[in-house]
């Protein structure tokens, strides 16, 4: 769930510790403090009265300085801080129960236990699988970490790893080419392992800002963007679906090496195996890097595979970057991307009827969705339920076995040929409701965006395309949009976009405008062309009971023309904020919007959202 709708969703209180850290960030003068302090300069109280959208562009202003903010905090020793992150990052954790999250974190710490006296059992072992170079990295990263903790005991001391230490211990364990599960594993079998309450374990990660928590609801909330700092400081690149999908395109024989290098089971079946592969945390750069290759494969030939594995299996071509390592961290921008972006690739619509036949043909995903994404509910196969979770269709169908794809395919007539996971995208794709979706991205003519977001359209059908769906909105907001009044009114000179008939001779002008630029400021322009308008509507003898300019943003200086303009009842609404009240419309009580809403020069969409939900 998005940091917005989170912060939405809360009371001051339940907020205050995040804010208070975000404060605290602010009056250390940031890199990015210019922007910041414009954004608050429109608030008189500070960080406080600043709303919800706001406040989540400041995070995302200070992310470096948070991320820096929350690795002085992984320093403190006995934090318990990496077990904890470990659980609220997985997919599908960002959203939980308090009650769940009791039972993953004792869950957690019965399996770390388990694992701590297996690979203590393993070292001694002279018949163990693990190799003796193996045993001998387990043994110095041991042993070394060991003095570090210890070495306090002996000047008289609290036992803890001081800052210097533990970059040193962090160095060694890259060095050595250790998995995040294997240095955690060494940590617990030094360190004491302890079951803290629950609550007490709630509040100190609420006072550490990266969650929140709703007493009413009794609900952990784990914001997206904190999800991926804290990966960030996990030293985990990408999603754990990301992971998934690149492994279950590597053979058998590629998985078994990576399992060996792991000490994990290789007689396990191969979903087992990925799974144990993505829990160990092993570094997906060190996978991709030296991991998936034969011994002896040379620099050539690796960038070759690993052009191969993008090209043919993940469907991204020309892979950028010249080196090994540069093409390795376009992958992990490319995966960084994908789930920043709000789309689902499909159309919301098309989502949840994908979701309702899969149901039919496979019914037994809904349980097994539950398990892979440790999710408390019993049905979890709704579109708006999953999208909180950040899970999108092409996340639940990477999870589907072979067998159970093909069958699904037959079962709904979806095409055959070529890759089974594209067709069934595309056939669900549903594409009024995309492009409504993706409006915004039309005003802006973001031609590569709305590529990404399976939509393809030529740059020069762009501006008829947003008047288009400028019309379905009003429609769907209840308005008579009456194009034979409106062709009967136009002549060759004045062309207005879209008439909007109030009866008994009234009407609204609305003009569309897409801005590749942002922020549309040619006011000048717009006001000739609205007066003109207004001018062939009243010598029809017509009464306007309001003009709006529909575009994706407006820049300072277009609204400062349009508040000093009295020739017009002209307000400014942007795509985003007519889309949220669209959405909004569709689940209030009223049959039609109640037009006399629109009365701000720059329509505000949170008042209007406010009196539609009343």
């Amino acid at each position: 769930m998005k940091l917005e709708k989170i912060l939405d969703k809360l009371g001051s209180l339940e907020k205050n510790s995040f804010i208070k850290i975000i404060d605290n960030i602010i009056s250390k003068n940031p890199q990015n403090s210019i922007e910041i302090d414009k954004i608050l300069s429109s608030s008189d109280k500070g960080l406080k009265s600043v709303d919800s959208r706001n406040v989540s562009n400041i995070f995302a202003l200070i992310s470096s300085e948070f991320t820096e903010y929350l690795k002085c905090e992984f320093q403190e020793t006995n934090s318990q801080l990496d077990i904890l992150i470990d659980i609220i990052i997985r997919d599908g954790n960002c959203l939980m129960r308090q009650d769940w999250f009791s039972r993953l974190y004792e869950k957690e710490i019965k399996n770390l236990k388990l694992k701590i006296k297996t690979l203590n059992t393993e070292l001694l072992n002279e018949k163990s699988e693990l190799s003796e170079s193996r045993k001998r990295d387990y043994r110095i990263y041991k042993a070394c970490l060991s003095t570090a903790y210890n070495n306090d005991i002996a000047n008289n001391r609290d036992a803890k790893i001081t800052a210097d230490e533990h970059s040193i211990i962090l160095t060694l364990s890259k060095q050595l080419g250790l998995s995040q599960e294997d240095v955690k594993l060494i940590k617990y079998s030094i360190l004491p392992i302890k079951k803290e309450e629950i609550q007490d374990v709630i509040t100190n990660l609420k006072n550490l800002g990266v969650i929140f928590y709703s007493k009413k609801e009794n609900t952990i909330y784990v914001a997206d963007e904190i999800v991926r700092l804290l990966r960030k400081v996990r030293e985990k690149e990408i999603a754990e679906k990301f992971y998934r999908r690149t492994l279950k395109l590597l053979r058998d024989p590629i998985i078994n090496q990576i399992a060996k290098e792991h000490n994990i089971d290789r007689k396990l079946p191969t979903s087992v195996k990925i799974e144990e592969i993505i829990d160990q945390g092993v570094s997906f750069t060190d996978l991709l890097t030296y991991g998936i290759y034969k011994e002896g494969t040379n620099l050539t030939e690796k960038k070759k595979t690993l052009n191969e594995l993008c090209e043919k299996g993940l469907n991204i071509p020309n892979l950028k970057g010249s080196t090994l390592e540069d093409k390795i961290q376009s992958l992990i921008e490319y995966f960084d991307n994908i789930e920043k972006d709000e789309k689902v690739g499909i159309s919301i619509d098309g989502f949840d009827k994908m979701l309702s036949e899969l149901n039919q043909s496979l019914p037994k995903l809904n349980k097994e969705l539950k398990e892979q994404f440790e999710l408390n509910d019993e049905y979890v196969l709704s579109a708006d339920y999953l999208l909180d979770y950040n899970i999108k269709p092409r996340d639940i169908l990477d999870l589907i076995t072979k067998p159970d794809m093909s069958k699904f395919i037959l079962d709904n007539g979806i095409k055959q040929r070529g890759d089974a996971i594209l067709n069934i995208l595309d056939h669900y794709k549903d594409v009024e409701n995309l492009y409504l979706e993706n409006y915004a991205n039309v005003g802006y003519r973001n031609l590569n965006l709305l590529k990404e977001n399976g939509i393809s359209v030529k740059e020069s059908e762009l501006g008829l395309k947003f008047e288009e769906l400028t019309k379905i909105i009003f429609k769907g907001l209840g308005f008579n949009v009456d194009d034979k009044f409106k062709n009967k009114l136009n002549t060759q000179k004045d062309m207005i976009d879209i008439l909007l008939n109030l009866g008994n001779d009234e009407i609204i002008i609305v003009e569309c405008k897409t801005s590749k630029e942002r922020g549309y400021n040619k006011f000048s322009t717009v006001s000739r062309q609205l007066k003109s308008y207004q001018n062939l509507a009243l010598k029809n003898n017509l009464r306007i009971a309001k003009m709006l300019l529909v575009s994706p943003e407006f820049s300072d200086d277009f609204i400062y023309d349009c508040e000093m303009d009295t020739e017009m009842n002209l307000s400014l609404i942007t795509a985003s904020t007519l889309s949220k009240i669209f959405e909004s419309f569709k689940m209030s009580k009223y049959q039609e919007f109640p037009h006399v809403l629109f009365r701000d020069i720059v329509i505000n969409e949170e008042r209007i959202i406010k009196a539609l939900t009343k």
